[in-house]
């Protein structure tokens, strides 16, 4: 599966869009980590339980949008894009989205 941020792929062409495809993740802090993390913010840095978290949701949410584009049957996703937001305190959802398509290389 072909993933890129553009709107299109040089030396490809569409020959058929399926419709945009997302996958969505919600994660929240353990009690351990959130103490963890306050500790780090003491220190000063890189808070890397947060980063870690962070990575993990985005990973995720890449996964279920590639799932969702193979089972519409694509072979690509362009114009893929990240979207956070806070439900709640400690809550964050991940989504991660973009247009599924059927390429074919240029002849």
């Amino acid at each position: 599966m072909i993933v890129t941020t553009t709107n299109d792929l040089e030396g490809f062409r569409v020959i058929k869009h399926l419709g945009m495809v997302r996958g969505l993740t919600v994660r929240s802090r353990s009690v351990l980590g959130s103490l963890g993390a306050s500790l780090q913010t003491i220190l000063g840095g890189n808070i890397t339980l947060y980063t870690e978290l962070a990575e993990k949701a985005r990973e995720e949410a890449y996964d279920l949008m590639l799932q969702h584009a193979a089972e519409r049957g694509a072979n690509a996703v362009l114009a893929m894009r990240y979207d956070a937001n806070e439900i709640s305190d400690g809550v964050t959802e991940v989504l991660a989205y973009g247009s599924a398509v059927v390429i074919e290389p240029r002849s």
